[in-house]
Order: structure tokens, then sequence, then C-alpha cells
């Protein structure tokens, strides 16, 4: 079996699809090796994860993205000199855009925000995503969804046939899961974080849906917010500028960490009294995942597929409604056995997200494809 994946994002400033495929790409590599997973454009290797720029070097980087540039002028068939040597190529996200015509096609589906609230997206990354999903809805032989949430909304969206989706659940970084008290307590010392604290991780952009979470938070009684801050963790995206001023002159008991490395997360994570994840649509909710595994309890809405993935392990409101976020918030941060329940539910339920259930699960799943 010979697959290429599209691996452009580990190129650029990237968040979730970045994490996804870093991840997903050393697993499916591991399990079937480096002679059956290609990535295109030609990343053979490459270093730690940083979500503000390349896995690789800046030489490197440089000339794979001219070469997808080149692949990229409208009617240029250089993707089928790889077709020639592939069974099939997996399309990633948009960058790619003139796929093969001469080998099986098949894609990753994240989620569907940019048709369900485009609102919330940059008007250019809504049409180039709009376009490219219509380009695969004609032509692609099989996709994957990371939740069975978003499979529903393409079929109903994207006009696509159930059968040709298949869910796989996406997985969370293997430090998660075994980050040590004393990890957390460094991590704490090391950002300043004194108080016990609700935390908030992801991109600052609108579908995030900060503002919810800075009202609910300032709401609560004084007691509580004296006991317990507000940590923001997550890159400036493109959120409204009343946010941005939200957070570069935070109220009392509000910290905005900016930008925080990947290596510093599981820590920051497990170092929680409570995660907070007021979303208005996802198509996984990784740092809810995250949280779980972690054993952090987890506060998050009750829609898209967050009610999916985090199940028992979260109080779930109305993204909506500050007060329900409010009254959530006041109820968890003021109840220890509330807190404790949750994060062990957490704990139990993160294991169906492991990377190599992920990665095996998707090698099947291309087997499936390739043999049709």
């Amino acid at each position: 079996m010979r697959i290429l994946i599209d691996g452009t994002p580990l190129l650029l400033r990237s968040g979730g699809v970045k994490n996804y495929l870093y991840y997903w790409l050393l697993h499916l590599k591991k399990l079937a090796g480096p002679r059956s997973i290609r990535i295109f454009p030609f990343i053979n290797e490459f270093g730690d994860l940083q979500h503000e720029r390349s896995t690789l070097g800046p030489v490197p980087t440089c000339a794979r993205l001219l070469f997808l540039h080149f692949a990229n002028v409208r009617g240029n068939p250089v993707l089928n000199l790889f077709g020639r040597r592939i069974e099939l190529f997996h399309a990633s996200n948009i960058q790619a855009r003139n796929l093969p015509t001469n080998t099986r096609l098949s894609a990753t589906l994240y989620d569907m925000t940019c048709w369900l609230m485009p609102e919330t997206h940059l008007p250019a990354n809504v049409r180039a995503t709009t376009e490219f999903g219509e380009i695969l809805a004609r032509r692609l032989d099989g996709f994957i969804a990371i939740s069975e949430n978003t499979r529903i909304d393409a079929v109903r969206l994207l006009g696509l046939r159930p059968e040709r989706i298949c869910v796989i659940y996406p997985g969370v970084a293997e430090g998660f899961f075994c980050v040590t008290p004393e990890t957390a307590a460094e991590v704490r010392r090391r950002y300043g974080l004194a108080r016990s604290y609700v935390l908030f991780v992801g991109v600052i952009e609108p579908r995030k849906n900060l503002d919810v979470l800075l009202d609910a938070y300032g709401g609560l009684p004084a007691s509580v917010r004296e006991e317990f801050q507000l940590v923001i963790a997550g890159l400036l995206g493109w959120a409204r500028a009343s946010t941005f001023e939200r957070l570069r002159g935070p109220p009392c008991g509000v910290r905005y960490l900016g930008y925080v490395p990947e290596t510093d997360l599981p820590g920051l994570t497990a170092g929680a009294a409570l995660f907070a994840y007021p979303s208005l649509y996802e198509g996984f909710g990784l740092p809810v995942a995250q949280a779980m595994a972690a054993g952090v309890p987890v506060i998050t809405s009750n829609v898209s597929s967050l009610p999916e993935i985090a199940g028992d392990a979260a109080l779930l409101v109305d993204p909506r409604s500050a007060a329900e976020a409010r009254a959530a918030l006041a109820r968890a941060l003021q109840s220890p056995e509330l807190r404790a329940r949750l994060g062990d539910n957490g704990r139990r339920r993160a294991q169906h997200y492991r990377w190599e259930l992920c990665a095996a699960r998707s090698l099947e799943f291309f087997r499936e494809l390739t043999a049709l």
C-alpha cells in the first residue's frame, strides 16, 4: 500500500489541523512504515510541533511552499506524476488545489463551520474552503470524519453519501495522559499561577466564544473569583476588536498567557481546577479531550460534536447563554466532589482518543478504499 498524504499545514502557522496532522502522520508512519506513508510536498522528516511556525527549517519550508504554489497553478497536472506511483492521495486541507486525476482520492473532514457559521471565519477562508468542498464532493472516493456530528453535517451540507464517510476519532498526545503533579506544579510556577484557576485553551477567534466565558466568569461571586482565576491560553487569531481589547487589559482575576508551547500544555492543563470551553461549534474539540485525558473536569457546549466527545465527563451549557455558563462555573467550582467525578469520568472516556487507535483505523480505511 502506497499512500501520499498532503502535509502542507505542517509548514504553516496553524492550530487544530496542524496538531491533528502532526500526531496522525507520526503514528501512521510508525505503524505502516515510511514506504507506505509518504507526505506531500516532500516532507520526509519533521521536527517538534510548533503552531506559530513550520516544523521544518526556513529554507526547506520555502522550497516546499514554492513547489506547492507551482502545483496550484490552474490546470497544472504535476500531481499526476505522484499519482502514477501511489494507490491513494489523501487531501488534508485546502492547500493542495489541483488533485491528481490518476489515483484514488480521500480527505479528512474536520468541521463544517464555513458552511454553517461563515461569519466566524475570514471571507477568503470561507470562499476557498467551500469551493474546495464542492470539488471534494464530486471527485473523492472516501472521507474520514473526525466525529459523527461532522459526518452528519457533511452528508446534509455537501450531499455526500453516508457510506463514503468513515468516522475515526483523533487522538490526544501521550503527554496529557501521563502528566505528573510535579510537572503541573513546575508549569504553574513558570507562568506565575499561584492561585487555582479555570483554564481555556484555543485560538482566539469568534467561534471559540470567549466573550461569553469572560462575561460568565465576571458574573461569579467575588469570593469565587478571589479563589479561582481565569487563565486563557492561545494564539491571537481573527477575533473581534472588542475581544482583543478585553485580553489586552483583562479584568481582575483574568490572565491571558498568549501562545503556550505544546510542551507546556499538558502541565498547564493538568494544573487547572476546571477546563471551560463554550465553543459555538467544533468538529471534535481537541482541547476538551486533552483536559479529559489529564483528569480535569470540563464545562463545554451542548452543541455540535462536544456532547458526543465529552459524554459524562462535562457539564454541558448553552454557549450563547452567559447566565447558564456562569451557573455551571459556580456549581463546579464550589463542589470538589463534582469536579472529582467529572475528572474520573474524563480519564476513562479519553481512552477512546488514542493516536494508536486512530492510526490503526485509518490504515484499515485506506486498505478498504484502495481495494475497491
